[in-house]
């Protein structure tokens, strides 16, 4: 009897050794954390010239800054002399240049070297080549993604290209950031058990009875194709039963902020990036989530809230109820 259940038993889902593994954590880190593309942040988080955010991932270092021509360009956060942080904070402003806390090298946001304390002590050295090393990067509809190693992965923007026309009335690039949603926590769990339970919807009946109530009879999960995933949450056609999803609904009735079309205004939609993004775009704003390793055990989660530059009293009380 055993036999025959052991021959039937569907086994495509991954064995239970792959969630404790140190060699599979080191395999997963480089091949698709360091060679995938990895969410930054939004391009309106950094508008000033000098202004910066950072990212660290499976033992690498990133920074993403605005130069004085107002591009953005990123680099390996790593200083050319011994290697420090050439800026130690997660986000922030720079003065005129970036200068390594550890001895003092300088760089131009342009990623060029600019000053060298003692310069005349570094004898044959050649200083012009050794500005920051820069890191693959692109924007996509406002949101920065970085690439630490070079890779045969597509442009980010053809991957998502699929969702332009559909995301288009949303307005993403014009978004900003709101002040104090950012969050993070550390999981006691290897990513994937967290990639496995948010990638489909089955659990929101049980976990999230406000979602159910305001979507979860009309959820659909769309699979991964092309390094991406679509779910939709349209809203029940019954009233809501609880208070706050009522409302929701009754503010977001009250007029069409965005030019969305119907559906749009009356669903939550969700697109997921491989290997460890979701986006969700809601009516009133735009959320964001994502995790890394940090071993094969645990996980960091980070996520944060996009809103309108316009937000209307309206729309920021359903955000709040959102």
């Amino acid at each position: 009897m055993i036999n025959t259940l052991e021959s039937n038993w569907d086994r495509s889902g991954l064995p239970g050794w792959s969630y404790f593994s140190d060699e599979l954590f080191e395999l997963e880190s480089e091949e698709l954390f360091r060679k995938h593309w990895q969410f930054v942040c939004h391009e309106n988080e950094i508008l000033d010239p000098g202004s910066y955010t950072t990212i660290d991932r499976v033992n690498e270092r990133g920074l993403v800054v605005r130069g004085n021509d107002l591009k953005i360009r990123a680099f390996h956060n790593l200083c050319r002399h011994r290697g420090s942080r050439v800026v130690s904070d997660k986000k922030g402003q720079c003065g005129k240049s970036i200068i390594c806390p550890f001895h003092g090298w300088t760089y131009n946001f342009d990623g060029s070297l600019r000053g060298v304390p003692n310069k005349d002590t570094f004898v044959g050295t050649k200083f012009d080549t050794l500005g920051l090393i820069p890191l693959e990067m692109e924007i996509w509809n406002g949101f920065i993604f970085v690439k630490f190693k070079p890779s045969e992965q597509p442009s980010i923007s053809s991957i998502l290209e699929k969702f332009d026309a559909e995301l288009s009335p949303f307005a993403i690039k014009k978004m900003i950031p709101v002040e104090g949603s950012e969050w993070s926590e550390v999981l006691d769990a290897n990513w994937k058990s967290v990639r496995d339970v948010d990638n489909e919807g089955y659990h929101v009946r049980q976990a999230h009875p406000s979602l159910f109530d305001l979507y979860g009879k009309n959820y659909i999960d769309e699979p991964y194709e092309g390094g991406t995933s679509r779910s939709l949450g349209k809203f029940n056609d019954v009233p809501s039963k609880k208070w706050s999803v009522q409302r929701y609904r009754d503010i977001l009735n009250q007029k069409n902020w965005l030019s969305l079309n119907e559906l749009q205004r009356n669903s939550w939609l969700y697109v997921g990036v491989f290997p460890n993004l979701v986006f969700g775009f809601y009516p009133e704003s735009v959320i964001y989530y994502y995790e890394f390793p940090i071993s094969a055990t645990k996980t960091v989660q980070k996520g944060g809230v996009l809103r309108h530059s316009d937000e209307t009293r309206e729309m920021k009380i359903a955000r709040y109820l959102s």
